[in-house]
């Protein structure tokens, strides 16, 4: 597929910013799951509550021990293990282990500590060898290293990482705009955990991002602070690729390998093979 056909297939309908959240949230879903791939083969997935959050479990027929963390993106008010789905049983597939994704709570309706105290929950149950996040989920996912006694493997899938500024962010691109990502930053302020940016989350990460997303500059600059930290650090950028285009790692070349890079990295440090 040409990442331009991916750019159209997800652009929003209405592109004056004036439908209302409910009817985003609904096309969000139904555009993933019109895109959703069957299961791989043997793969059982399981729907519970951990801790009192609503979890997915994908288990893969061979399996190393150590489960992995995922927390979905979505911009904090969108998104769910639904939408999620054919990512993280690809992940689990890929790292040949248990993958929990974490159906925490969405904003407005709760506050980013409230969403954050969900992941951490899990997390700080399960302790798994790894905790992966793509876009607010990686910065959920950052966040959740840095408050809780939980250190292990961070996976970021272009995080939102810092204070986001129009000085500092990256050019605009399509699916997602310097404007998008303030506007969905007000919503977290009031509520986010005071940490530095150049502070390491984790001495583990690996970090996979898109060359056309105004998240890629900030995050570039983080990976060299946290190097310069002492944090050992993997690093990939899909190139020609958008934010969002995990979802067509199966049919975007420059993704598919960015993709299979970074699982492989992973794996690689938990001592399994992608």
């Amino acid at each position: 597929m040409p990442i331009e056909d991916f750019i159209r297939e997800f652009s929003p309908a209405d592109k004056s910013g004036d439908e209302s959240l409910s009817a985003r949230r609904q096309a969000y879903e139904a555009l993933h799951a019109r895109r959703r791939v069957a299961d791989p083969a043997g793969m059982q997935v399981v729907d519970e509550r951990l801790t009192g959050v609503a979890v997915r479990r994908f288990l893969p027929v061979s399996r190393a021990e150590g489960s992995v963390v995922f927390l979905h993106g979505g911009g904090w008010n969108l998104g769910s293990v639904n939408s999620h789905h054919g990512v993280t049983a690809d992940l689990a597939k890929r790292l040949r282990r248990e993958v929990v994704s974490v159906d925490y709570r969405l904003l407005p309706e709760a506050n980013y500590a409230e969403a954050l105290a969900d992941c951490r929950s899990v997390v700080e149950s399960l302790v798994p060898v790894a905790v992966i996040g793509d876009s607010a989920g990686g910065r959920l996912a950052i966040d959740v290293a840095h408050t809780s006694e939980w250190k292990g493997l961070l996976g970021l899938i272009y995080p939102v990482v810092g204070t986001p500024t129009l000085d500092n962010l990256g050019e605009d691109a399509p699916l997602l705009s310097r404007a998008d990502v303030l506007s969905l930053w007000t919503m977290t302020t009031p509520h986010l955990p005071d940490v530095p940016a150049d502070r390491p989350p984790t001495l583990a990460i690996e970090a996979l991002s898109a060359e056309r997303d105004p998240l890629t500059l900030p995050l570039e600059r983080a990976v060299l602070a946290w190097r310069e930290a002492g944090a050992a650090v993997g690093y990939r950028r899909a190139p020609g690729m958008v934010h969002g285009a995990l979802h067509g790692h199966a049919e975007l070349p420059a993704m598919q390998t960015a993709w299979r890079d970074f699982c492989q990295a992973l794996a690689r440090r938990l001592g399994s093979e992608a």
